[in-house]
């Protein structure tokens, strides 16, 4: 693996966390790779323009490009999963976005995962209504800042004990759908999409054209391909031969060093 065409990139939020967040771009350089994505670098929705600065440098530094970009999720190690949906936090996530529009500017990147967010005070009636009501008009809100570059935000399903009400391919389209900008695409996280029981090859067959980005790691585990269970390269080349042209993001926990957890990946498809 692979036999295709398709490019990847490292996700440097997951990958190389050894090393400190401005240092893992010159790291994924030494590995082979040109591109890189993150999760929302900093602890809060806007910080000091200093530490922007440097983050910025740190990829031209290391000659990488940044591929993918995530808003700010809140504190995802204490369990949020994104603004987008979060009542009361509607002027932090717009500030973030501004924010995410300008490093777009600066670095060229053009994709945008916008995570949608827990649902707050259970899981039905008016409480979830006006999540989705909010959650439409914020998608909407950061599609329009990020179009005046060409940028597209992504929308995901992901796994996990939280109460993240984006489970399959189906619910994601149905937000992605209701905010209406020709601007909004699927994140195809094989990896959480599996898990949460999807039919791969049917989200595949059905989505594939609307996919703005993919990422991958293996299941069950979420490590590198070929530490679990599903055929990977099957489902990227059935993606490629279905139009996809874009970056696949590898957001895997690596099963030991991160520079030792690409030997399953030819070299032609890091650059």
């Amino acid at each position: 693996m692979p036999s295709h065409g398709l490019r990847f990139d490292v996700n440097c939020s997951i990958l190389f966390t050894e090393l400190p967040v401005l240092a893992r771009p010159a790291a994924a350089k030494a590995a082979g790779f040109d591109a890189v994505e993150f999760w929302w670098p900093f602890p809060q929705a806007v910080p000091a323009d200093a530490e922007v600065d440097a983050f910025v440098a740190a990829l031209a530094d290391a000659g990488v490009e940044l591929v993918g970009l995530n808003f700010f999720a809140g504190d995802m190690p204490a369990g949020d999963r994104g603004l987008v949906s979060w009542p009361g936090r509607e002027q932090e996530f717009r500030d973030n976005v501004a924010l995410v529009a300008a490093i777009g500017e600066r670095t060229g990147c053009r994709t945008f995962n916008a995570l949608y967010g827990n649902r707050i005070g259970g899981d039905g009636g008016a409480d979830a209504a006006a999540q989705d009501d909010l959650a439409a008009e914020q998608l909407a809100f950061a599609a329009d800042a990020v179009a005046r570059m060409g940028g597209t935000v992504v929308v995901e399903s992901i796994s996990g004990p939280q109460p993240y009400p984006l489970r399959t391919a189906a619910d994601a389209f149905a937000v992605i759908d209701r905010a209406d900008r020709d601007n909004i695409a699927f994140l195809a996280d094989l990896y959480h999409l599996s898990v949460n029981g999807d039919d791969l090859s049917k989200v595949i067959g059905e989505y594939a054209a609307r996919v703005g980005h993919v990422q991958i790691a293996d299941a069950p585990g979420r490590h590198e391909p070929g530490t679990g269970e599903l055929d990977l390269d099957a489902h990227l080349a059935a993606l490629e031969h279905a139009g996809y042209g874009g970056w696949v993001g590898l957001e895997y926990t690596p099963s030991g060093p991160s520079a030792d957890s690409f030997a399953w990946l030819s070299k032609e498809n890091t650059t």
